[in-house]
């Protein structure tokens, strides 16, 4: 099973293509960066144009049976989240409303501070707000993921703590292994899988070490030497795949409507659009270089397969339905 819990790709038929030739059964898709409730109905909107066009490809995906069908069928099932509270704009009662549209996953912040908890940017953390602890509740009673993945230390530590079901870093990489300003602190993934979450470990150059240039061999190592300490079954792959979009989405994604500056996020002024993606992983028919790669650092076959899919699928499994009453 192979399963990539992020990807924000400029979606079309060659891409779709794409994730059949290289066997992905599901893929966790962002659909809103800084978008209101009304602009990511439209993209829900975009996507079921997607699925009536390309029914061969992909289908929706709101269960981990979705996956199944999908797999019996040759699709690839596709899951939807937010990188932003954005969507529920300051209306708690939108949680049920997007996760009975499909909403899967949804972060508490992006960058920056939200109304519900404090982004990985900002210069003070002060955790999760009075109305971030009454969502995550929400979330927890409708199945609505919580994601830290762009969120500072101390408020993904209290989410993890706060939250009665498990919550997921989907894309980031330890911090120890590459000092980036997104990549997580042994003490915030250690309140992650400790309360049961998952991190998934992303490919986006700016979280790998030596960026562009990183190596299989030290990406995999990484994921083997991590598995060691906080358990393989914690652990999955969410590439961060941007395949195929302009520099201008970047642009959205880090200034949304919240400046009338550039912000150039993790990048810079001299190089301020998306960077190269390592040579070993250009797209989705290359996932098959990440499980070789895996199964030469001594992990075992069963902890391999459950990096690349099967840990997810338990993950599904148990969080995406609504809390028994």
């Amino acid at each position: 099973m192979l399963i990539d819990c992020l990807q924000y790709a400029n979606w079309s038929e060659r891409i779709f293509r794409q994730l059949r030739e290289g066997g992905v059964d599901a893929i966790h898709v962002t659909i809103a960066y800084h978008e209101n409730f009304r602009e990511t109905v439209l993209n829900f909107e975009k996507w079921n144009r997607w699925f009536e066009q390309y029914p061969d490809l992909i289908m929706k995906g709101r269960w981990a049976s979705d996956i199944d069908v999908a797999r019996e069928t040759g699709r690839t099932a596709v899951f939807f989240g937010f990188q932003n509270p954005s969507p529920i704009e300051d209306d708690i009662g939108l949680v049920e409303i997007l996760h009975d549209l499909g909403a899967r996953f949804m972060q508490l912040t992006y960058n920056n501070q939200s109304l519900l908890a404090t982004g990985c940017y900002e210069a003070e953390d002060t955790g999760i707000t009075r109305m971030g602890k009454q969502v995550i509740k929400e979330m927890n009673r409708v199945g609505l993921v919580v994601d830290m993945s762009h969120s500072a230390d101390r408020s993904t530590i209290e989410a993890a703590e706060f939250s009665e079901r498990p919550i997921a870093i989907t894309h980031a990489n330890p911090h120890e292994w590459s000092p980036a300003l997104r990549n997580k602190r042994d003490t915030v993934i250690r309140a992650v899988t400790e309360n049961g979450g998952m991190l998934g470990f992303s490919v986006y150059p700016h979280h790998l070490k030596d960026k562009s240039d990183c190596t299989l061999e030290s990406f995999c190592e990484m994921i083997a030497r991590t598995a060691d300490k906080y358990g393989a079954q914690h652990l999955g792959i969410g590439t961060d795949l941007c395949q195929d979009q302009p520099d201008s989405i970047v642009e959205w994604m880090r200034v949304g409507r919240w400046t009338k500056e550039i912000d150039y996020g993790e990048g810079s002024a001299s190089a301020p659009g998306f960077p190269p993606m390592p040579n070993w992983f250009q797209d989705n028919r290359d996932f098959g270089n990440i499980r070789d790669g895996l199964g030469k650092t001594g992990l075992n076959a069963n902890e391999v397969d459950g990096i690349m899919g099967d840990n997810w699928y338990r993950f599904f499994s148990d969080n995406f339905g609504p809390t028994e009453s």
